[in-house]
């Protein structure tokens, strides 16, 4: 299939949730706006979190409530309450919000490794655990890491609390997309993207012939790294991501019982977290980082009807490398033992079907370069003090080094921890350009 015309206002390189969110404003907007998905349909990989409800609001979805994350401890709330309404709007500065801000939390939260905070702060275990297994999400990091990773990880899972819905919001987004007057070609692999700051061209192939059209401006919803390589850049392994989070499917004949006697409908509706005590976090860290497949699997684990899902942490993709289906073997064995532990009843009993996915296997099947699902390490969501913020990409956390690519997904400053922003960025910094 081919596009309709040869230039367009905007071109949208990746059909996920985030380059969906983009077309959508741009189209309503008036914008000629083309979207370019390689695989067979739009909506990319699940969504970390829900969309902000101003989102959905503003696109008109018709969108079911979102899944409630497993409630935290109360803490950081200032600094929460100050950063949730800049979201939506250009970059604020990092002195502006730290302004508005206790300066115990931002010491705690934003300055001290978490692990230093979580150990001062709770006696608990379990509720050090909680926090920490949170933060630490779909990340390799240790919550003691001076990079402050796990902070930055913690800060985005908060403001993710009580956003709208993201069951089905795939196909509702390519409908408001389409309904707007965007089009949305799949089976559309870009090869190459070439320009300069006024405009760029983006060349695809449908599997039996290759296209080039032109756009004033170019939406990347791809990684970083693989942008760079469609720029006309190396494969530069020292800088590619790295996943961290082993998927494992099981098809059961019924729900397990569990060891708390809590009703399995109810219970695995909610979400269990598995093995992720503070020092069992650490522990599978530790073993992670030495190249062991954890014995206890970090996890969130999520059932419904005949269905279970296993997020498990601290699997990164490392761990697959030389023995991939080996290690593979003993991760699966690792996260069905430990979801054994809460079970009254093994859950090898009731599997029918068993996938288990690698971040090798997510790189492979959605492009994502190590399986990291936030295209690399977050990022605060604030601008440095001393940031350039001359132009509207820049104002909003999406710019490259080009001035007409654009990021619009994971890999822009706000892009990664709640689902729509890097989207709703990237629209509002093409809008303001205009």
């Amino acid at each position: 299939m081919t596009s309709s015309r040869n230039g367009y206002d905007v071109v949208v390189v990746g059909g996920g949730h985030n380059g969906l969110v983009a077309a959508a404003y741009l189209a309503r907007a008036g914008l000629t706006t083309l979207v370019l998905e390689r695989l067979a349909r739009p909506g990319g990989a699940e969504l970390a979190s829900p969309l902000p409800g101003a989102v959905v609001a503003d696109l008109e979805l018709d969108v079911p409530p979102g899944r409630a994350h497993a409630p935290l401890p109360d803490l950081a709330n200032d600094l929460v309450r100050a950063v949730a309404p800049t979201l939506l709007q250009p970059l604020p500065l990092e002195r502006d919000v730290r302004a508005q801000v206790d300066p115990d939390t931002w010491r705690d939260f934003v300055t001290t490794p978490l692990g230093v905070t979580l150990e001062s702060r709770y006696a608990d275990d379990a509720e050090r655990g909680l926090v920490a297994a949170a933060a630490l999400d779909g990340m390799f990091a240790s919550v003691h890491d001076e990079s402050l990773v796990a902070n930055r990880g913690l800060l985005y899972r908060l403001l993710a609390e009580g956003t709208g819905g993201t069951d089905g919001v795939a196909d509702v987004l390519a409908r408001s997309a389409a309904g707007a007057g965007a089009e949305i070609l799949t089976s559309a692999g870009v090869s190459a993207i070439r320009g300069d700051d006024d405009g760029a061209e983006v060349s695809w192939h449908d599997g039996m012939s290759q296209h080039t059209v032109s756009a004033r401006h170019v939406l990347s919803n791809v990684a970083p790294w693989v942008l760079q390589i469609l720029l006309g850049g190396d494969e530069d392994p020292a800088t590619k991501p790295e996943g961290a989070q082993l998927r494992v499917d099981l098809r059961v004949d019924r729900l397990p019982a569990l060891r708390s006697g809590a009703d399995p409908e109810a219970a695995f509706a909610d979400g269990l977290v598995v093995g992720s005590g503070y020092a069992e976090l650490q522990a599978a860290y530790d073993d992670a980082a030495a190249g062991r497949v954890p014995s206890v699997l970090p996890g969130r684990v999520r059932g419904r009807g005949d269905t279970i899902t296993y997020l498990a942490s601290h699997t990164p993709a490392r761990l697959f490398e030389a023995d991939p289906p080996g290690a593979k073997d003993l991760a699966v064995a690792s996260a069905l033992t430990t979801l054994d532990r809460y079970l009254a009843e093994p859950i090898r009993d009731r599997v029918v079907q068993l996938e288990a996915r690698t971040p090798q296997d997510v790189e492979h099947d959605l492009a994502m370069p190590g399986g990291h699902r936030f295209h690399g390490d977050l990022e605060w969501p604030w601008a440095p003090n001393r940031a350039r913020l001359d132009t509207p990409a820049q104002q909003w956390g999406v710019q490259t080094d080009l001035g007409s690519v654009l990021v619009c997904g994971a890999g822009s400053r706000r892009g990664g921890a709640v689902a729509g922003l890097g989207g709703h960025s990237a629209a509002h910094a093409v809008l303001a350009s205009r």
